[in-house]
């Protein structure tokens, strides 16, 4: 999926959850799920999302919307990329590339 977000240094969970097109609370429940989406969040309880944030999201919606896998399947794929293999971490990047094409390719 592509996303369409200025390029900024934070983000707000309503910027987030439009550009992904889902609701704040799906964010809420990730945030909750996954660890490696925490937010910095201001004393008024704003959530500020970072470009790397971002990318975490965006894999996460590659696993649980376009591929179909299960919370737990997408805790194991996280944990995968994590790991410091440039061979998995290519092909994390082809997938979401393939995902990337495939999308445009539904839109024509």
């Amino acid at each position: 999926m592509h996303i369409n977000l200025p390029d900024k240094r934070y983000y707000s969970i309503g910027e987030v959850a439009k550009a992904f097109q889902v609701k704040p609370s799906l964010l809420r429940f990730w945030e909750k799920e996954f660890k490696e989406i925490q937010p910095k969040k201001k004393p008024s309880g704003t959530r500020k999302y970072t470009p790397e944030h971002i990318q975490k999201i965006q894999f996460i919606y590659h696993l649980i919307k376009e591929k179909g896998m299960t919370i737990k399947g997408a805790k194991k794929q996280l944990k995968l990329k994590v790991t410091n293999d440039p061979k998995q971490a290519l092909l994390v990047k082809l997938e979401l590339i393939k995902a990337s094409l495939e999308q445009l390719k539904k839109k024509i």
